[in-house]
């Protein structure tokens, strides 16, 4: 029986996990196991779909798509029920093989017993470098997002885009913003894209600051460089993207935050959203 028909949410986690294989070497399965998740999200998975499927274990049906370029890039959806349809790519085929962009349907039922349709996207955005062709990629792809998003809002009664979006969209998502503004991550022209994802234009939501208000964070990434995950020099950069009904459905949302640095199981953190939404 899912863990889905013993509970009146939706349980929605999202996490980069920098290597599934190191992930579950350094207590990823210890993380997961109790954590009762409907649909689990990944990026950075960077491991062949054996080993993927073997390390995420029985109980799960997962949708993956490897990067062409080996150990690099890599997504996922690991869900409780099967998916009624999935997809991958996001609709530009020069990103085809880039292992960033997964999406997959569910049948739900709201809190009135209403049945209505849910797209789940794991996405991968590049992290970029000013200058180079790994920027103009980055761009590529976020150009490909304002086209993707309102065909999703279209096609199903609710959307979300999950993962690591690689953009930090205002001074309160990064603690240092100030050292940040020239650097891929903190751009005023990735940001601008965010505007746009949230604005009137394409009218998406961003739950995580939505139920957090206006604080500073919370974080979901830290540099592996001096003491930043021990000062909490941050980053939110994994996000939960809704439509509005959607973001309007949102319980709760939860940075899992290791207790330590040594504990961590990724350099991310993951990201556990509740929805009041139920599988049939």
């Amino acid at each position: 029986m899912s863990t889905a028909l013993k509970k009146d949410f939706l349980r929605i986690a999202s996490v980069n996990v920098n290597g599934l294989r190191a992930a579950y070497k350094n207590g990823m399965a210890e993380w997961l196991e109790p954590r009762g998740v409907d649909i689990l999200c990944l990026q950075e998975v960077r491991a062949p779909d054996d080993i993927v499927r073997k390390l995420i274990g029985e109980g799960w049906h997962i949708l993956h798509t490897e990067a062409e370029a080996k150990g690099r890039a890599g997504v996922a959806i690991a869900s409780r029920e099967e998916p009624t349809a999935t997809r991958v790519g996001i609709g530009d085929s020069y990103f085809d093989t880039s292992g960033r962009w997964v999406e997959a349907d569910f049948n739900v039922k709201n809190a009135a017993g209403e049945s209505s349709t849910l797209s789940v996207v794991s996405a991968y955005v590049h992290s970029g470098e000013v200058g180079t062709q790994k920027q103009d990629d980055k761009f590529r792809f976020l150009d490909a997002m304002i086209t993707r998003l309102p065909e999703l809002a279209k096609h199903s009664d609710h959307a979300l885009v999950v993962g690591d979006l690689n953009v930090g969209h205002t001074e309160l998502d990064i603690k240092n913003w100030k050292g940040n503004v020239k650097r891929a991550g903190f751009l005023p022209e990735e940001r601008a894209y965010f505007d746009r994802f949230l604005g009137e234009e394409i009218g998406w939501r961003d739950v995580h600051r939505g139920l957090a208000g206006n604080v500073a964070g919370p974080y979901t990434w830290w540099s592996q460089r001096g003491k930043a995950f021990d000062t909490d020099t941050g980053w939110r950069i994994d996000y939960h993207l809704a439509t509005p009904d959607l973001a309007a459905a949102a319980l709760s949302a939860v940075v899992d935050r290791a207790p330590s640095w040594d504990t961590r199981f990724s350099d991310h953190a993951p990201l556990v959203v509740d929805y009041r939404l139920q599988v049939p």
